[in-house]
C-alpha cells in the first residue's frame, strides 16, 4: 500500500505535503496527482491552486494561504479565503486569521485528507519544514510527495543547462536570505550560481556577486514565469544587466516583486541559449488564441495548439437545445431497440451525447447498439462514443466530413444486408450530403433531428473587448457558422488578429465579413488547421530573426501592411 493510499485517522486526518512545481501543470509526478484526486481539503497559495485544482475530486474544499495576488508569494501566510473548485465542493470549518500551519491541522480534523500543495519543491519551502513539524507536534501523519523545484525545472525550460562534461559545481543561492558568507563563497568559486530572487532585485544580487569577487562580463540568464507560456528571458552579463533590463522596459515596473531565476556562469551564454531555448522558441509560444467551440468540441485541438506553444480560448458560438418535437428522435431511439436499423450514423459529438441523453431516460446503455453497426464522422465523435461504451465499425480512412464518410460507407447489398435503413441523428441545420450520398448507395434514411443549434450568448464584456481590440494573436475559424456567429455576438476580431480558416468556405464567409484570412488548412480537419497555424507562426518567427527584429506576437504589433493569405 503506498501512502497515498494509507487509510486517515479517525481524528488526526492526514496531511500530503505536495510540490507542485514551477508553473506549468504538466510537471506533477503521478503521485501527486494521485494525492490530489483523494484529498478532501487543499491549502494553497492563490498561483498554486491554479496548477493543482484540476486534479482535485468534485467537492473538495480549497483554502488559499495569500488570495491577495498582490501579496508576498513567499510568505506563506495571510487571511485565509475559502474558495471552491466546482459548484459541488464545500467549505472546512476553519478560523479566519491564522498561519498555514494552523490551517492545516484544522483542515485535517475529523479525519479529512489534506493536501497542502507549495510551488516548487516541499524540501525548498521556507516554511514547509515548519508545518510538518507541527504535524509531529500534533500527532497527524504525513507525507511527502516531491516536486520540480523552480531553481532546476526554470533554467530547463529557458534553454541553460546547470552542469556539462567538465562538471562543474551548482551553487543555488536564495537571495532574499543569503548571508555575506555566501556571497562570499559562491563569488570566489567558479561555478554556476542559481539565484532565486526577485525582478527588481536581480541588479542588487548581481551587484553581491561582482563584490565578491565574480568579473563583471561574467554571462547571467535571467527567467520570469518560467515553465509558463508567460516566461521571458533575458540574456546578459552581471555589470550589464540593470541596463538590459532597463532598456527592454521591464524595469522599473509595479511586478518588480516577481519571483525570477538567474543562472550566473559561462553556461548560460548567449550562444548556447540560443541553441536550446526550446520551450520560449516554440512556434505560437505565447500566442493567445481563440478557439469558438466549447470546451468539450475544442479538447484535442486546444491540447495540439499548447504542444505548439500557445494559450487556448474556448468562446462557445452555438448552444444545444433539444428538437422542438420530441416525438421523431423518441421514434427512432425504439427503432434502434427493435430491430429497425442497419446502421446509426453519427456526425457530430452533440449527436452523441443526445443519443446518449435520450437512451438514459428510457434506462437505455450501450448494450442496445448491439448488432447495429455504428459509423462516426471523424475522432472525436469516435472518442464520444467509446465514453460511452459503443466502438464505431466506420471511422472515415481520409477526410472527416460527410464527403469522407460516403467515400468509405459501404452499398446496400440484399445479400449481405438483412435491414436497408440507417438512423441519421443530427443537427437541425445540417447540410444534405450525407443523405443523399447514402440513398444514392441504395440505403433508406431516417433523417432525425436529434438537436437543434442556436447562437450563443455573448462572451464576457473582457473576452470582447479583447476580440475587438487586438488581444488575441490568432483566430481558429473550423466552419462558417463559427464566423458568423462569433462576429454577431462578440464583433468582428481586430485587424491585427491573424485569421485562420479551415476551408474554402469558411475561407470565403470570413473575407464576406470583413476579414483577412491569413492562414488555410491543407485539408479540413482541425488538427491541420491548428498544424498551418503554427507552420505560419514558425515563418514569422524565422523571418523576425533572419532580419535582426525581436520576435513577437500579432497582438504586441500595430496594424500594418495587409498580408497575404498563407496556404500550407
Amino acid at each position: 500500500m503506498s501512502p497515498t493510499n494509507l487509510p486517515a485517522g479517525l481524528d488526526h486526518g492526514h496531511v500530503t505535503f505536495l510540490g507542485a512545481g514551477p508553473g506549468d501543470p504538466g510537471l506533477l509526478t503521478l503521485r501527486a496527482v494521485e494525492a490530489l484526486s483523494s484529498a478532501d481539503v487543499l491549502v494553497a497559495e492563490h498561483d498554486v491552486l491554479d496548477v493543482i485544482r484540476t486534479h482535485a475530486r468534485q467537492g473538495v474544499s480549497v483554502v488559499t494561504t495569500n488570495p491577495d495576488p498582490s501579496s508576498d508569494p513567499y510568505s506563506g501566510t495571510g487571511t485565509p479565503q475559502l474558495t471552491v473548485v466546482d459548484g459541488a465542493s464545500t467549505t472546512a470549518s476553519l478560523p479566519p486569521v491564522r498561519d498555514a500551519a494552523h490551517l492545516v491541522m484544522e483542515a485535517a480534523r475529523g479525519g479529512r485528507r489534506v493536501v497542502r500543495a507549495v510551488s516548487g519543491d516541499p524540501g525548498l519551502d521556507t516554511y514547509a519544514t515548519e508545518e510538518m513539524l507541527a504535524c509531529v507536534a500534533a500527532g497527524v501523519p504525513f507525507e511527502v510527495v516531491p516536486g520540480v523545484a523552480a531553481a532546476v525545472g526554470v533554467p530547463a525550460y529557458a534553454g541553460v543547462p546547470l552542469r556539462d562534461a567538465q562538471g562543474a559545481d551548482v551553487r543555488f543561492v536564495d537571495a532574499r536570505t543569503a548571508s555575506d558568507r555566501c556571497w562570499t563563497e559562491v563569488g570566489a568559486s567558479d561555478g554556476t550560481v542559481v539565484v532565486s530572487t526577485t525582478l527588481d532585485s536581480v541588479a542588487a544580487a548581481a551587484a553581491e556577486l561582482v563584490a565578491a569577487g565574480r568579473k563583471p562580463d561574467t554571462p547571467l540568464t535571467v527567467t520570469v514565469a518560467g515553465t509558463t507560456t508567460r516566461q521571458r528571458t533575458w540574456t546578459a552579463t552581471l555589470g550589464t544587466i540593470a541596463q538590459t533590463l532597463k532598456q527592454a522596459k521591464v524595469l522599473p515596473s509595479p511586478e518588480g516583486g516577481r519571483p525570477v531565476i538567474a543562472v550566473v556562469g559561462e553556461r548560460s551564454a548567449a550562444a548556447q541559449r540560443d541553441q536550446l531555448s526550446w520551450f520560449e522558441s516554440k512556434p505560437l509560444f505565447g500566442w493567445k488564441v481563440l478557439v469558438p467551440r466549447t470546451k468539450e468540441q475544442a479538447a484535442s485541438l486546444s491540447d495540439q495548439l499548447r504542444s505548439y506553444g500557445a494559450v487556448p480560448h474556448e468562446v462557445p458560438t452555438i448552444a444545444v437545445e433539444p428538437p422542438r418535437t420530441p416525438q421523431q428522435m423518441e421514434r427512432a431511439v425504439k427503432g434502434l431497440v427493435t430491430g429497425r436499423y442497419e446502421w446509426i450514423a453519427f456526425t457530430s459529438v452533440n449527436a452523441v451525447k443526445a443519443v446518449r441523453e435520450k437512451f438514459e431516460e428510457y434506462g437505455l446503455d450501450a448494450r442496445a447498439f448491439a448488432g447495429i453497426k455504428v459509423a462516426a464522422v471523424g475522432e472525436q465523435t469516435a472518442k464520444a462514443l467509446v465514453a460511452f461504451g459503443v466502438k464505431p465499425d466506420l471511422v472515415p480512412s481520409g477526410e472527416q466530413s460527410a464527403a469522407g464518410l460516403l467515400e468509405d460507407w459501404p452499398p446496400y447489398d440484399p445479400v449481405f444486408d438483412p435491414i436497408d435503413r440507417v438512423f441519421l441523428p443530427r443537427a437541425d441545420i445540417a447540410t444534405e450530403t450525407l443523405v443523399a450520398g447514402l440513398i444514392e448507395l441504395g440505403w433508406e434514411v431516417d433523417d432525425v433531428t436529434a438537436y437543434r443549434t442556436v447562437r450563443a450568448s455573448p462572451p464576457p464584456a473582457d473576452t470582447r473587448e479583447a476580440i475587438k481590440g487586438g488581444g488575441f494573436d490568432a483566430v481558429l475559424f473550423t466552419s462558417s457558422s463559427t464566423v458568423r456567429n462569433l462576429v454577431g455576438i462578440a464583433g468582428k476580431p481586430h485587424n491585427v488578429t491573424v485569421i485562420a480558416c479551415i476551408g474554402p468556405a469558411t475561407a470565403k464567409t470570413a473575407e464576406e465579413h470583413g476579414l483577412r484570412v491569413d492562414v488555410m488548412a491543407p485539408e479540413p480537419s482541425a488538427a491541420k488547421l491548428a498544424e498551418a497555424l503554427a507552420e505560419f507562426g514558425l515563418r514569422r518567427r524565422a523571418s523576425a530573426l533572419e532580419a535582426g527584429d525581436p520576435v513577437t506576437r500579432p497582438s504586441e504589433r500595430r496594424p500594418g501592411a495587409r498580408r497575404r493569405r498563407t496556404t500550407t
